[in-house]
């Protein structure tokens, strides 16, 4: 473990696919849908063995902080910390740089999604050692996942011709990062063998993030700068006044389609998924005879490819297909698994009908 190395969590979205078991107070990466332990204690109980607990920062919401303190009692309570206000991942991860900076001037940082699920944690900690190694050598580095699919719901990563899956020798240079594609663009790049998706995880030096945010993103570097030393007495009071002035950006958009020397790590296959739809879900269970994810106590007579998540409730399936069924204790979901993605439509209607009581 190299004491120079920190991580950094990001904590703070609302899993809005994940409706109705996602709320605001209980958000995705709160919730175990994948087995006993909750996506946020997996983040870190895989991290640990290449950053310890004591070096992880998680960067949440108001409304998830105390859940996250007590799911992980091993993480110090000022490392947990709460945005005054979301403003995209640009100001959260800037943030976080002029933190670690303050504590360490060598602090080399990885950023990593909360919600992801990786099933084969020994490759990964291989791919993002080699990351953090060439990020202290001050390059700005990215993680792209060879694809399995042309798909059109993540951005990607070009790498130059040729390039192979796995952990080279050194960094490779990115030739350009593209938007979420269409499906024809999509199919391309997946046969050209170059184009990889992009992780949403990324490693550089605190102090050389910090020089891209005053180069591409002054506004937001000049408004962290005024922020007095972690650990103050007025940190708090200051962050909250402060950080509503930062722009309202993700990182990708204002350092990384900007900066003039992004390197990356074409990854293969370490069991990464965004777990992005209750449909993801689907496909990393296990599965019945007739293509159910239902429970043991389901009664399921003509029904296929079905999931089921009704908190140890009895539920009979009977003639229907390619369902997918959630029940809480205030709130049921029924949809077709190919509308997956947009459950958080739902939320937008209840949001106009001042339902807040079920965002």
């Amino acid at each position: 473990m190299n004491p120079h190395y920190y991580g950094l969590i990001l904590a703070g979205g609302r899993g809005t696919r994940f409706w109705p078991r996602s709320r605001k107070r209980s958000a995705k990466q709160v919730l175990n849908v994948l087995g006993d332990r909750t996506l946020i204690q997996a983040t870190v109980d895989r991290l640990s063995p290449v950053i310890p607990p004591e070096r992880l920062w998680i960067l949440t919401n108001e409304h998830l902080r105390d859940i996250i303190i007590k799911q992980l009692p091993e993480i110090p309570r000022k490392q947990i910390l709460s945005e005054p206000e979301q403003r995209n991942t640009a100001p959260a991860i800037g943030l976080a740089a002029h933190i670690l900076r303050s504590v360490d001037p060598e602090a080399v940082m990885g950023v990593f999604p909360s919600d992801h699920v990786v099933n084969k944690p020994g490759s990964y900690r291989e791919v993002i050692s080699a990351a953090l190694h060439a990020a202290a050598e001050r390059k700005l580095m990215v993680v792209g996942i060879q694809p399995r699919w042309p798909e059109t719901g993540y951005g990607y990563i070009e790498f130059p011709s040729g390039t192979e899956p796995g952990v080279p020798a050194g960094p490779v240079a990115v030739k350009h990062f593209h938007e979420k594609p269409k499906l024809p663009t999509a199919t391309e790049y997946v046969a050209a063998g170059n184009f990889y998706w992009n992780s949403g995880m990324f490693f550089w030096r605190a102090d050389v993030l910090m020089n891209e945010l005053r180069l591409h993103l002054p506004k937001t570097a000049a408004a962290l700068e005024t922020l007095p030393r972690f650990g103050a007495r007025d940190f708090a009071a200051k962050l909250k006044h402060v950080f509503p002035q930062c722009d309202n950006i993700s990182i990708d958009y204002a350092v990384l389609e900007k900066a003039t020397e992004v390197s990356g790590i074409p990854a293969g296959d370490f069991g990464w998924n965004d777990v992005g739809s209750w449909n993801a879900v689907y496909e990393l269970l296990p599965r019945d005879e007739s293509g159910n994810v239902a429970g043991a106590d389901a009664v399921c007579l003509e029904a296929n490819n079905n999931f089921v998540d009704a908190g140890g409730k009895v539920v009979a399936l009977l003639g229907v297909n390619d369902l997918i069924v959630v029940d809480t204790a205030d709130a049921l979901l029924v949809a077709s698994r190919d509308k997956a993605q947009q459950v958080g439509e739902i939320l937008k209607l209840l949001e106009k009908r001042n339902r807040h009581d079920l965002l």
